[in-house]
């Protein structure tokens, strides 16, 4: 989910961990939002206003009253400006301020005249983190609807190591992403999708496979957890990987391993996005030994493997959906459409290999969207994170 034009405003207070800010705003503007900063006077000691301002390419907010030029810093305007705040690193003695309203400083102000919602990372020695008047300022502040990005453990400037440590500049960008993200149409939904290849074993060592990386499928997973949707994500063998707390993680094989979970799983889906390169053979014969290479030939008899999205069409309840992807190299449309038809799918989407940046393997992807009721839409080569949050919005269109 881009941020682009999205208008941030972060706080930055005066402890040793206001030094990763500098990553923190260029993660931010590298995703195309506008990004303002304001410092207490203390945080200064850490990170110079001058790089913070270079980096987020507007003034930095500290003083109310700039003597040089006579200018008033007007804290209600930032406040109205923004979309969201950020505090980070926020000091225990900023906690408390923030916890019982005092407004010693610009950033305090600001913050005091918030109408956005706000974010606060906590950063402070492990016995400061823990103390009882922090957990109670940390409970007073999540009570004013706040959201806490909480400390992690390492190593602090102390010495010490435990916890403490500020949420990492990606962490911050991550659950910014999240919340802007969050869409009502997918809270309460549980949306099963497959992934990735299936590996049909000849042998102990071998296996018939494809050359699927399971992007497309993992990024479709991201992009419905961060909607607001809790996802069962059901995948063969694949470098992917995914820590979003919304999503369920299934490693299977084989086709018959990947029908397994996909039946024990699709009683609780509201819908089920099968983008998963299951293979449509397996070899009937699997030797319990590695084969070894002596014949000039070697005949391996295949048989059919189940079709899942098949299956899965075939005992859908009227709550639920069920979305086919269709590879095709050539008749794409005509195999999609006729895909669509006969496994009675509620939308398929097409994939023509062919065009550069398009298939197996890459981090881009361009598709058509065919709906049941012969309805097609375009989506032209992007990301395939980007893809995955535009299908989605397609198939929960009112």
């Amino acid at each position: 989910m881009s941020l682009k034009d999205k208008r941030i405003l972060v706080g930055i207070t005066g402890g040793i961990a206001a030094y990763k800010i500098a990553t923190f705003i260029r993660l931010l503007k590298k995703q195309g939002a506008d990004v303002r900063c304001m410092m207490t006077p203390a945080s200064s000691d850490f990170i110079t206003p001058l790089t913070v301002a270079t980096l987020s390419e507007n003034p930095v907010g500290i003083d109310f009253y700039n003597s040089k030029t006579g200018e008033w810093t007007n804290h209600v305007e930032w406040a109205l400006w923004a979309d969201v705040m950020i505090f980070a690193p926020v000091t225990a003695n900023s906690l408390a301020k923030m916890a019982h309203g005092f407004t010693d400083n610009f950033l305090l102000a600001t913050y005091l005249s918030a109408k956005c919602p706000v974010f606060i990372a906590p950063a402070m020695d492990l016995d400061m983190y823990a103390h009882p008047t922090t957990k109670n300022n940390l409970a007073i502040v999540e009570g004013f609807g706040h959201t806490i990005i909480p400390a992690e453990s390492g190593f602090l400037a102390s010495g010490l190591s435990g916890e403490g440590r500020m949420a990492e500049p990606e962490t911050l960008l991550e659950v910014l992403e999240n919340h802007f993200a969050k869409d009502d149409r997918f809270v309460g939904q549980t949306i099963l999708i497959t992934a990735g290849p299936t590996y049909e074993a000849i042998d102990p060592v071998r296996f018939i496979g494809n050359h699927s990386s399971g992007k497309m499928g993992f990024a479709l997973a991201e992009a419905a957890a961060k909607k607001g949707a809790n996802v069962i994500l059901i995948f063969g063998p694949t470098h992917c990987k995914t820590n979003h707390k919304n999503i369920q993680l299934l490693a299977v094989q084989s086709a018959e391993e990947m029908l397994q979970a996909v039946q024990n799983n699709w009683k609780n889906a509201t819908l089920g996005i099968f983008a998963a390169a299951v293979a449509d053979y397996r070899p009937e014969m699997v030797a319990n030994q590695k084969i070894k290479k002596s014949a000039e030939d070697l005949m391996i008899q295949l048989i059919k493997n189940p079709d899942i999205l098949t299956w899965a069409a075939s005992t859908k309840t009227s709550h639920q959906r069920v979305v086919g992807f269709a590879l095709e190299t050539q008749n794409g449309l005509e195999y999609a459409k006729d895909k669509l038809i006969r496994k009675q799918l509620d939308a398929i989407v097409l994939n023509e290999m062919g065009e550069s940046g398009v298939g197996f393997g890459v981090d881009t992807n361009a598709v058509s969207l065919i709906d049941k009721n012969n309805n097609i839409r375009s989506f032209e080569l992007q990301s395939k994170v980007d893809l995955a949050f535009a299908l989605l919005d397609a198939l929960f269109e009112k």
